[in-house]
């Protein structure tokens, strides 16, 4: 007699098989030959759906490791991750509906996901008064996935300090490997400026995605450091860090660096609890300078030579031009700030919809700050994250964003001093810092959209919740 579990797994092999030779049968008549691809898909979704975790593990180990893959002139994709983020988002969707206590009630109930589904609701009444409405349309769709796989599967997956752990250690450890083969290759031009961008691809568009990534990773480093007791592998730990330092110098990124110090700084402010209170000042500070630079067009004086921005290939030249503002990038950046705050006062209330800044901010561009870049011939955005969703969602969607943030930072400091287990109280004050790097960098560039810095942002969400959930559930 036949026993019921090998039974089952000859019915799914002839299933498998009939699926197989159908789509083979129906892509040689039709000439669709992607249609044998289905069977195999259908057999990663099963996988997927017996080893729900080990999908997740995937995605979070082949985040630094994906690279950008143009499908057409107009369609492209990140390879693996962004199938994998679909595959991780439906698996764990699914998931979640077929077991509904699989996420227990105080999850479902706590604030941090009231804020972000406060941001989230508002974003999709923004669509709805899009001027390209199929392009914010496409842009809600790839955020659904992004919240799926790393908002909802974070906290199905990290149940426990062990589950936490498998899934750092992956990604902090695929990180080291790109950081290592960097390293290597750009030792081929003498760690100069003109060759980082090359070094770090084709697993980061340029120096500036992969320092963003890679800053985030030293306080990793470190709670590893403070968490590991056996003199041996701290070494080993040290090591790493040392070597990433390294490497987050040699990334000639001035935003990671800028983000650095003020992770450090973060670290003190978490434990004297001024945290937010400094945050805060900060967002009033950065609107009193927005006022004085507008009040009598005081902007204007900042005006560069177009004949004398450019780029220099020399970094110590290239920071000389910074500060002089004679540097092409920090130039653009100005030109696009000015077209993006003149776009405000058209569309106040609900932005000109998600991900149009490009079809529309042109004609509010001012030409005495017009740079040899602003052809923009990489469809790039404004280069502020903060901004980006004011031009995009209005004045309400900046304030919801900001919200979330204060909460954020606020449940990372609050966490640290109400936690007493080493583990999740290092886990908090790490969040903590890893998202003041993460403002940080996206002052100076709007990358929350992005698979590899975007994904460490929500990460960082669920993360907070769970520490907050396991701790209370401990004790």
């Amino acid at each position: 007699m036949i026993p019921a579990a090998a039974n089952k797994k000859n019915i799914l092999f002839l299933l498998f098989m009939g699926l197989f030779i159908t789509a083979l049968a129906v892509a040689a008549g039709s000439e669709n030959y992607w249609l044998p691809g289905i069977p195999f898909a259908a057999l990663l979704l099963y996988a997927g759906w017996m080893n729900k975790s080990l999908v997740f593990y995937g995605l979070l180990f082949s985040l630094p490791l994906s690279f950008e893959y143009n499908l057409s002139s107009t369609l492209g994709t990140d390879i693996p991750d962004e199938l994998l983020m679909l595959l991780t988002s439906g698996l764990f969707l699914l998931y979640s509906l077929n077991n509904k206590s699989a996420l227990p009630k105080e999850i479902k109930q706590h604030p941090l996901l009231f804020f972000l589904f406060i941001l989230l609701a508002w974003m999709s009444v923004t669509i709805l008064f899009s001027t390209h409405p199929l392009v914010s349309v496409k842009y809600g769709l790839a955020k659904a996935w992004y919240l799926g796989a790393f908002v909802l599967a974070p906290l199905l997956v990290f149940t426990n300090k062990k589950a936490i752990l498998t899934g750092v250690k992956l990604l902090l450890y695929a990180m080291l490997l790109v950081t290592l083969v960097a390293g290597i290759r750009h030792s081929s031009t003498g760690y100069s400026f003109a060759g980082i961008n090359e070094a770090v691809s084709p697993f980061f568009r340029n120096h500036v995605n992969y320092s963003a990534m890679l800053v985030c990773m030293i306080p990793v480093w470190i709670a590893f450091y403070k968490l590991e007791k056996r003199p041996g592998r701290r070494k080993w730990i040290l090591l790493f860090l040392l070597v990433s330092t390294a490497a987050l110098f040699f990334s000639y990124a001035r935003g990671a660096w800028l983000a650095l110090l003020t992770g450090l700084a973060a670290y003190g402010l978490i434990y004297k609890r001024w945290l937010v209170t400094v945050f805060l000042v900060f967002i009033l500070l950065a609107v009193v300078a927005l006022c004085w630079l507008k009040n009598n067009d005081r902007y204007l004086r900042y005006a560069h030579k177009y004949q004398t921005t450019i780029f220099h290939k020399d970094f110590g030249e290239h920071l000389v031009a910074t500060y002089k503002l004679k540097d092409v990038s920090t130039a653009e950046r100005f030109y696009r700030w000015i077209a993006g705050v003149r776009m405000t006062s058209d569309k106040p209330l609900t932005g000109f919809g998600p991900n149009t800044f490009y079809e529309n901010y042109k004609p509010y561009g001012i030409p005495a700050f017009k740079t040899w870049v602003s052809d923009n011939k990489e469809h790039s955005t404004v280069h502020n994250y903060f901004l980006l969703t004011l031009i995009e969602q209005g004045y309400p969607g900046l304030f919801f964003f900001l919200l979330l943030l204060v909460a954020l930072l606020y449940y990372a400091q609050y966490l640290y001093h109400r936690i007493r287990d080493q583990f999740y109280r290092l886990l908090a004050l790490t969040t903590g810092v890893i998202l003041v790097m993460i403002i940080t960098v996206n002052c100076l560039s709007d990358l929350v959209e992005t698979d590899k810095v975007g994904s460490l942002f929500f990460l960082c969400l669920a993360l907070l919740i769970r520490a907050d959930i396991n701790t209370r559930q401990e004790k």
